[in-house]
């Protein structure tokens, strides 16, 4: 059985990566090297993001339209304000949880529902 921390290092943080490149160089007019010196990554990388090669699909997804209001915000904030990169996936990370998406992206990848995170924490 998968955990949670997997779903999201293969599925999540590619998806988080892929929407905020295509943000950054579509909607505030970034290069693809800009892109890949911010993320860390190559430029070679931002191009897989950006031609669907990485990331998953999940437009279909009815957490989608609230996960990608918050991913322009992000871009914005990364743009305009020089957000810093880490901080904007970590609170994108977040969101994908508290809305549900994660979840949603766990059951199709493993078939089962996700362990119920507030049941790990509260054990001593």
């Amino acid at each position: 059985m998968k955990i949670p921390c997997e779903v999201v290092v293969w599925q999540v943080l590619p998806l988080i990566r892929r929407e905020l490149a295509r943000e950054l160089v579509t909607a505030h007019g970034m290069t693809q090297a800009e892109v890949a010196k911010r993320f860390g990554v190559t430029d070679a990388a931002i191009s897989q993001y950006l031609t669907q090669k990485r990331g998953g699909e999940y437009s279909s997804s009815r957490f989608y339209p609230q996960f990608i209001e918050e991913v322009r915000a992000s871009a914005a904030r990364i743009a305009e304000e020089d957000a810093d990169f880490g901080k904007e996936v970590c609170y994108l990370c977040g969101v994908v949880k508290k809305i549900g998406f994660l979840a949603e992206i766990y059951q199709e990848k493993t078939g089962c529902p996700p362990p119920k995170c507030e049941e790990v924490f509260s054990r001593r």
